[in-house]
């Protein structure tokens, strides 16, 4: 048993068997690299095994009494907010003896500005210099989710890129869920006559909806021949995007670990989504868990990230001395998963 404790990574699971190994080949870097003083596990909230509960188990058997609990998604929406905090809780529950402490969703991050930056700059370093910075309107694609909040961050994601790399307009669309599709955005953008659009996807891993994405942007291409297009990587295994997960566990013990809840949807009325405030913070994932894989021609694509706790005050992070369900309104979002009180 490591002297320094145990950290469990959370992924969002895929029927993709590229998406789950794009992963797993990213928590052996970090277990070589950031967190190689702890003892390590990973699990999937969907489809792909082992699931979450495995990788709990794992480091239990090893003698743990305190795990660190890292999402390993970009933003808070479903499921860092419901299904990821449901599962850590139920072990929890289960386990008196066992302290569990939740990490924050990546988020907005200068590390992860700059990892984008890269791949664009990567993109870009593949064509000529004839059409300027100014001239390219760069699009941002999100996953798109239900959770407006999380849906906005792209938006900032996307001006923050513009201002920081010279482009001369930033759009932004979404693979599933929320609107613009990509297609339908690219073809709005062809209205504002930019000669060059780089196509960057704002995710972690490989899947359908990066195929998607790409797709989308063959079949505009197709379109419009007198405009270049140009298809970016997402961030993948990018070295600042490690940093940043190595961040958020070291947030876990100085308390930095809230999230932002100012525009949650489950704590305050939000136009057109009164109604979440203070729902049940319960699973959506329990009939997709660990079901497998089925190679690389699905990555159940409903784009919204769910989290669930167990308590239900939805206060995003199994948190001992607060409930995690939405009912009792307290929605702290403190993040600090299993400091139970009166152990």
């Amino acid at each position: 048993m490591s002297p320094k404790g145990a950290v469990m990574i959370c992924g969002h699971g895929s029927r993709d068997e590229r998406a789950v190994s794009q992963f797993n080949n990213m928590v052996e870097q970090m277990k070589q690299t950031h967190l190689a003083d702890y003892d390590v596990e990973s699990g999937f909230l969907e489809f792909a095994h082992p699931i979450l509960r495995d990788g709990f188990e794992k480091l239990k058997a090893l003698g743990h009494k305190k795990i660190y609990a890292l999402p390993g998604m970009l933003f808070a929406a479903g499921h860092v907010k419901n299904d990821l905090p449901s599962e850590v809780n139920n072990f929890d529950h289960e386990n008196p003896d066992i302290t569990v402490k939740f990490g924050r969703d990546l988020a907005i991050d200068p590390k992860l500005l700059r990892a984008s930056a890269d791949r664009i700059e990567e993109a870009l370093a593949t064509t000529d210099d004839s059409i300027a910075r100014k001239d390219t309107l760069l699009m941002v694609v999100g996953r798109g989710t239900n959770d407006p909040d999380a849906n906005s961050n792209v938006y900032k994601v996307a001006r923050m890129l513009q201002e920081g790399m010279g482009f001369g307009r930033v759009e932004i669309s979404y693979s599933g869920v929320a609107h613009p599709r990509v297609n339908a955005g690219l073809r709005e953008a062809m209205k504002l006559g930019y000669k060059r659009v780089v196509v960057f996807p704002y995710f972690l891993f490989v899947g359908i909806l990066i195929d998607r994405i790409y797709s989308h942007t063959d079949e505009v291409t197709a379109e419009f021949p007198d405009v270049e297009f140009i298809k970016a990587s997402y961030l993948a295994d990018h070295p600042l995007v490690l940093e940043c997960f190595a961040e958020r566990l070291a947030e876990i013990d100085t308390g930095d670990n809230n999230m932002n809840c100012q525009l949650c949807k489950y704590r305050e009325q939000i136009i057109g989504y009164e109604g979440d405030v203070a729902t049940p913070q319960v699973g959506h994932h329990h009939h997709v868990m660990g079901i497998g894989t089925d190679g690389h021609s699905h990555d159940h694509g409903h784009g919204h990230s769910h989290g669930n706790s167990h308590g239900h005050s939805h206060d995003h992070g199994p948190s001992h001395g607060h409930d995690h369900g939405h009912s009792d309104h307290s929605h702290d979002h403190t993040h600090d998963t299993a400091e139970k009180t009166g152990k």
